[in-house]
This record gives C-alpha cells, structure tokens and sequence, in this order.
C-alpha cells in the first residue's frame, strides 16, 4: 500500500460494534423488575392525560400541524416521575434523564419507540397490579418472568454485518460448553457475534479451560480479526508516531479527541524501553492517571499503586512483562498496540457485566452462583433438547418484539409434553420418577438444598447479625452487596427475617412457600410493584409439649426513632383478623419485627387480646382477641446468639400474651417479651 491506501484508512478508521450486550448502559437500575412495573404503570397513567394523550415522544409520531418541541414531552414526563417519587428530582437534564430512564423498556419491547405500552407491556402490568407472580408453567418459573423469557428470545442487536439475539446464544453456549464461570461469561460470551465467532470462542473455552491459552489472547485474537482493526494495525506500524496517527488507530467508541492521552504516553514508554531511561517510570506511571482504562495499564506495568515508592526506586517496582524484552519501536509498537486495545475491550466488557446480568436474571432461568453462570434444574433439559432448531434464530433479527407471544411460536421446539420432560429431567437427575408432579416435587427437594448450602454461605449467624445492626444504622449499601440489589431494603428485611426463622425453627418447614415474596432463580428476593399481604406465614405442625398445630404470622417493618410507622399497626392486625377468621384456629398469632419500637405500637399490639375484629363483609361474624408479638433487631440478635429455638420461645411468647394485663406496655415488653443478653 502507498501513503494515499495509508491516509484514505486513516481518515475512514472507524469503531464497529463486534461484541454484544443487552440493553443500553444508560438504562443500568438496580430492582430492575419494580422499576419496570413502576414505569410501566406511570407511562400508563401519564398518557391518560389529556394534555399528554395526543403528544408524540419523538418527531416521527407528532399529528399533523401539532406544535413541537422535542423536549417538552420528555420534560414533563420527568416532573411527572419526580411527582410520583420515582425519581429524587436532581438530574440537571431533565429530558435525558427521561429518556435514560426508559430506554430500556424499548429495547425489551414492553413499550414502543414512541412510549406507548405494548402487548407485552400490558400483560407484565397486568400481573404486577393483581399480584399473581405464580404461575403454572413447564418450566416452574413466575408469570413475569415467563413473559421476560420470551422477550430475551426474540431481542436482537444490529451489527455492522447483521443481527445477533444475545440471550439465544448465551443459552447456546451454556448447552454446548456447560457452566461458564464468571470471568468466561464477561470476557467471552459477548465475542459471540456470528457462528463462525461463536464456534471460535467454544473451541477457545475448551483451550482456556485446558489452559493452553490465556484469556488475552482469546481476546486480542478476536480483535484482530475484525476489518477495521487490521488496517489500524498496517497504518500504525507503517507510519511515524505523531498524535494524529495515535489516536486514528485508537478507534475509539465516541471521539479520536478521547485517544490523545495515549500519544504522551506512547512516547514515555519509548523512553522508558527502548532508550531505557529510568527516570521515565514515573512519567509512565503518572501519565497513566489520566487514561481512562489506566488501571489496567498500572496492574499490568507495577507492582506497587504508590507513587513515591516508584519514584524512590522506580526500577524495582517494573513488572515483568512483554514490554521488558522490548529493544526496538518496531517491537514497542506491536506491544503498545495490543494492550491499548485489549485494556479498552475488556474494560467494556467488564462494563457490561453487570448490565447483561440484570436483563438476564428476568427471565429467571439461569442461576449466578458460586462465580457460575448454569442453567436452573428444569430450564436445562427443556432447552438442551431445542437447541438444534432455536440456534438457527441466533443471528437473525429480532421479530414481534412488541406482540406477547408463548415460546413455542417463537421457535416450535420449544413445546416439550410432560412426559418428555419428565424423561428428560429424570436422565438429568438420575432418578426414575413417574409422574411430572413427582419430578416437580424433588426438584423443589433440591431448591431446599440449595438454599440451605446458600443459608451456610452467605447467612451465617455472624453474617446475620452483621445485616441487622446494618438495618439499624440503615447502611443500605452493603445490604444490598450482601444480599441483593434487585430488592429493595423493606423486602431485604423480610427476606432476612424469613432465615432467621427457618434457622430457629430447625430448618422445619417450607419456609420458600411460607415467604410471601418473589425470589429470583438463586432464591434470592425481588421487589415487585405490587404490595403483598402478611410477609411471612409460617406453618407449624403440633410438637408436643412445646406447641399446638398452629400457623405465626411474621410481619417485618423498618423504623426508628422520630419516624416510628404507626400505619403499620392497622395492616398487622387486619392482616391477622382476617387470617384468624378465614381459619378458626386460635392458636395462630403474629410477630411484629422491626429495628425500633414506639411505646404505642406495643400497647396497640398488647391490647388487642381484648379488642374484637369483625368480618366486613359479615359484621355478624367477629373473633375476640389477638396475639401479637413486638420484637425489635436486638431480640433478633439474642435469639441468633444464644441459638435460641421456636420450640424454646412459643411458650415465652404464649406467656407474654398471657400476662399482658398486668404492666405497663414498655414494662411488660421489657420483663416478658425481650429477648435479654446473657452476661
């Protein structure tokens, strides 16, 4: 090639999608599925509006003559989340904030590029007002979820060359390799682009896995097959190093203008390796600060993150690397090329992780556990067995995004009779069961398993007492590192609660059926929209002598101090009246916990043995007396640390309730009801 082939690949260098995600990362929220629902159900009220109704969310569904102003709809939109509480109201651009918050509803199709909700939108709103998230299905996952699942079969992204569906794909690779650990599922599963990538990267897992080849290499070498990369490669080593050159062959995603750092630090490690000049360690080091991806530079270059240590003895502090065995700017030039490429890939798809993870735990068929990505227990076969003819759909683009649709119209492998299934799942298990209900039964038998090893884990008494005290000092953010982001605090609490129940009534019972919330496929919760009933009703067979058949009623409230919920007195009552009059078994009762106590909501609950509660729809029918419990966190502590056992607390609850007329309601909570330290 001549100067002009060098300058016309110059000017015409340009970045190419050549790895896949789901969504947009402006879209990035944590309880993804009750912010979906919330969206969904204020788009639905805010184009009720007659002042909203008519207006069109981009210029192309503007009515004929209607004044326009591309941002007013989105402002207003804005005010109207922020009117709803959805939004804090600080964003500085109000009508990118709105459309950062709802771009990903596009992208999954439950509302249309003009915010209209769709079929599917309709359907999933639907279900989050009525709160029927169970669902009979063939694959035992929530009627949401059933609906996200069809949707991520159909969602496609468009390349330069094409379409891949992402989530068929990933399926692919999970039916084809196995469980891919997390380092596997973000640095290469994305690299899934074609079927001739897509067989690369499989046979490249298996060399990984092997360890023949290292993850970089996986990585560079797919970098390098792509067009516009290659002549980035020719035009850096066939030209002289100026910044123009550096930062045409940066391809960077948004602006050469980003890439211009690079071109100071291009020539500080010339100076450092190729004229071996020490006193530019530091230089290398310190330009690095201003990289974006410039941790990846310093992890890869040093040993030490100090600055004066370097510069104190900066060749101490080199690692070894390729760049050490560097003499010449032919050699610096293939090195420098191959990370500043391979640092920018993988800090995008680190970048993605997070992202891909959120959209793929909606369909709730694939587990994130022990740094593995692996299909749930009926999932597997059911999807194994369709794999033939789903993969064909993989790089096609997408259809019907918009229309709800079953799974088998989606690709009519997808329809598995019963009986197939349980063929299936009995040569996946190893059993030999004879009825779908039966196979359904032991997977649930390993669910407990698993959430029992899960409990082990990441619920340890010490873990566990750890989350309270952070529910006292509500130190949200590392309740939700420690147990999830896609549940808010309140459903944390009760989720925390539920195990520290299961813990003390020895593990008896099914306390998955008993927890009145939606637990995700690693039995892990999430917040819907929709508000529940009790949190929790525990079921109790007779245990003679320490308790009657009978069912507690758990109910969990966050508080404190100056804000104490004094609403919460009327919906634990309400909850257990009518609980008490659809059963007729008076041994049935309540427990309230929560991280403060006002002294009125324990004389409310005291006082309720004598207070009647009447059938509203029968004001004949009434029951007379309830038993309710006050606990607050620290008596949650003292019954993990002193490993205190149901059957050990119900008779001192049933003589609390017993005694209750007798004290004033801080004493009586104080003297019968506390949990008190042992010194």
């Amino acid at each position: 090639m001549g100067d002009k082939d060098l300058e016309y690949i110059l000017n015409h260098l340009a970045y190419n999608t050549f790895v896949w995600n789901f969504g947009t990362t402006s879209f990035r929220t944590k309880q993804m599925n009750f912010s979906i629902e919330r969206q969904l159900e204020l788009l639905s009220e805010f184009w009720e509006d007659e002042q909203n109704a008519k207006c069109g969310w981009e210029k192309e569904y503007l009515l004929p003559n209607q004044p326009y102003n591309i941002y007013e709809i989105k402002n207003r939109y804005y005010d109207f989340m922020r009117a709803n509480g959805f939004t804090t109201g600080d964003d500085k651009i109000k009508y990118k904030a709105a459309r950062q918050k709802t771009s990903g509803l596009v992208d999954i199709g439950v509302i249309n590029r003009n915010h209209r909700l769709t079929e599917v939108g309709k359907a999933i709103l639907k279900i989050s007002r009525s709160g029927e998230y169970t669902s009979k299905n063939i694959l035992s996952i929530s009627s949401d979820s059933i609906i996200y699942l069809s949707q991520l079969l159909k969602y496609s992204i468009s390349l330069k060359d094409g379409y891949v569906r992402p989530f068929v794909v990933l399926l692919y690779l999970l039916s084809k390799v196995g469980p891919l650990s997390f380092e596997e599922f973000t640095y290469l599963a994305p690299l899934c682009i074609s079927e001739e990538t897509t067989a690369n990267i499989v046979n490249a897992i298996t060399m990984f896995r092997n360890g023949n080849i290292s993850l970089d290499d996986i990585i560079y070498q797919h970098i390098m097959r792509q067009k516009n990369y290659q002549d980035a490669y020719y035009a850096w080593t066939n030209s002289e190093v100026s910044e123009e050159l550096v930062t045409a062959i940066g391809i960077n995603r948004k602006s050469r203008i980003y890439d211009k750092i690079y071109f100071p630090f291009y020539l500080a490690l010339r100076r450092l390796f190729v004229d071996n000049n020490s006193d530019a360690v530091i230089e290398v080091y310190n330009i690095s600060k201003d990289i974006q991806v410039g941790s990846y530079w310093r992890e890869l270059l040093f040993n030490s993150v100090s600055a004066k240590a370097i510069k104190n003895d900066p060749l101490s502090h080199l690692n070894i690397t390729e760049f050490t065995h560097v003499n010449t700017e032919t050699e610096l030039k293939e090195v420098f090329f191959k990370y500043l490429h391979l640092f920018k890939v993988k800090s995008t798809l680190r970048d993605y992780f997070d992202l891909n993870r959120r959209y793929i735990k909606l369909s709730n068929i694939i587990l994130f556990e022990d740094g593995q990505l692996k299909y749930d227990i009926v999932p597997k076969p059911f999807f194994i067995s369709a794999m033939s003819e789903l993969y064909k759909l993989a790089y096609t683009e997408a259809e019907n995004l918009e229309q709800l649709n079953n799974l088998e119209d989606i690709c009519p492998s997808l329809s598995l009779s019963e009986q197939q299934l349980l063929d299936a799942l009995n040569d996946e298990m190893g059993t030999e069961l004879n009825s779908i209900d039966e196979i359904y039964s032991e997977v649930e038998n390993l669910r407990y398993d698993r959430f029992k090893n899960m409990i082990a884990t990441r619920f340890s008494d010490e873990q566990l007492i750890e989350l309270l005290d952070n529910f006292d000092s509500r130190n949200d953010d590392a309740i939700s590192k420690a147990v999830s982001d896609n549940a808010d605090i309140p459903t944390i609490f009760e989720y925390v609660l539920g195990i520290i129940w299961y813990k003390t009534s020895e593990f008896k019972g099914r306390i998955l059926d008993y927890l009145k919330l939606s637990l995700d496929a690693d039995l892990l919760p999430v917040t819907h929209a929709a508000g529940g009933e009790a949190d929790i009703v525990y079921e109790y067979n007779a245990w003679p002598p320490f308790y009657p058949k009978h069912n507690l009623l758990l109910e969990a409230t966050l508080a404190d101090g100056t804000n104490q919920r004094r609403m919460e007195m009327e919906p634990v009552s309400r909850h257990l009246g009518r609980h008490l009059l659809r059963t007729r078994n008076f041994h049935n009762y309540c427990i309230f916990a929560t991280t403060y106590l006002d002294v009125n909501v324990i004389s409310d609950f005291k006082n309720r043995k004598h207070i009647p509660y009447y059938d509203t729809q029968n004001e004949d029918d009434f029951i007379t007396g309830m038993k309710i419990i006050p606990l607050d966190t620290s008596d949650l502590r003292e019954i993990i640390r002193q490993g205190k056992k149901y059957r050990e607390l119900y008779p001192l609850f049933e003589e609390a309730y017993q005694q209750s007329d007798k004290f004033h309601p801080r004493k009586w909570y104080e003297e019968m009801v506390r949990i008190s330290p042992i010194n």
